[in-house]
């Protein structure tokens, strides 16, 4: 895939992206890997997170989706989640405050009646090819939207989840190759990495299974709306795939380790980057 050069405002949103992303409507077919299970999804309205709420509504299971304010965004994941025959609430806010994650854990709980597979997945990153250019701010909201709301999310969660739950928190190829131009981003991916395999060994006795997903480039809004129009254009050639993964090709990632057929699979880190091996 060759994306021409583009640009948005943060967060950005799919619906102007040229080309826009797969998420898997016309390719995904389920077969009831997670039927009866409850999902809550972390941003997603797109990207990623749209991608897996769309794959685990076909699979059986019912979403709640978190997002910031990208309302078309989610009425669309919204209306994915449906078209498989399942309900779905959407969660606006910011994960970044802590008592909004504990309220979209009680909300999901309140209207579906249970928990069964927490994806923490919404992040922020900006480009900056200089130290300087990197504000206090910045790095405070970086680590809370990244890994205090991870944190927040899991400890809300926990008292909803049964043996047999999934825990699943999306790292990346930056939790170990880092690009020197998103230092905050990179470095909150691979505290997202190390939390997972910590909760992989606090949770196992109760039942519980953690792991996380390293991306390589994926094309979703992060992309244009954090990086400069030059560095869109050549996303993903980098890898020895040479194009950007779509959305649609990390959600049967997801599906694996939230369904019951992972049920040994605890403490893993999973490499989706196009040929670009992780450490």
């Amino acid at each position: 895939m060759n994306q021409p050069a583009q640009q948005q405002p943060v967060p950005g949103t799919d619906q102007e992206m040229d080309p826009k992303p797969d998420y898997g409507e016309s390719s995904y077919r389920g077969s009831g890997r997670l039927d009866g299970k409850v999902a809550l999804i972390t941003g997603g309205d797109s990207g990623i997170g749209k991608a897996v709420a769309l794959a685990f509504s076909r699979e059986g299971a019912d979403v709640a989706i978190s997002y910031l304010d990208e309302h078309t965004d989610a009425r669309e994941a919204q209306e994915f989640v449906e078209g498989a025959g399942r309900r779905a609430i959407l969660l606006p806010g910011d994960i970044a405050e802590p008592a909004h994650c504990r309220e979209i854990v009680a909300t999901t709980v309140e209207e579906f009646g249970r928990l069964d597979i927490l994806v923490s997945n919404a992040a922020f990153q900006m480009d900056h090819p200089t130290l300087e250019e990197v504000t206090d701010d910045e790095w405070d909201h970086t680590w809370a939207t990244n890994v205090s709301a991870y944190f927040h999310l899991v400890k809300a969660a926990l008292p909803h989840l049964k043996p047999g739950a999934s825990i699943i928190g999306s790292s990346s190829v930056n939790s170990d190759q880092p690009s020197p131009t998103l230092l905050p981003y990179a470095a909150t991916k691979a505290a997202i990495a190390n939390m997972t395999a910590s909760l992989a060994q606090l949770l196992a006795e109760r039942g519980i299974r953690a792991n996380s997903v390293a991306p390589g480039p994926v094309w979703t809004p992060l992309i244009p709306s954090t990086m400069p129009e030059e560095k869109v254009e050549s996303f993903g050639q980098q890898v020895p795939l040479g194009r950007p993964a779509q959305p649609a090709e990390l959600a049967p990632v997801y599906v694996m380790l939230a369904s019951d057929e992972a049920s040994y699979v605890s403490g893993a880190r999973i490499a989706v980057t196009g040929g670009k091996p992780i450490l």
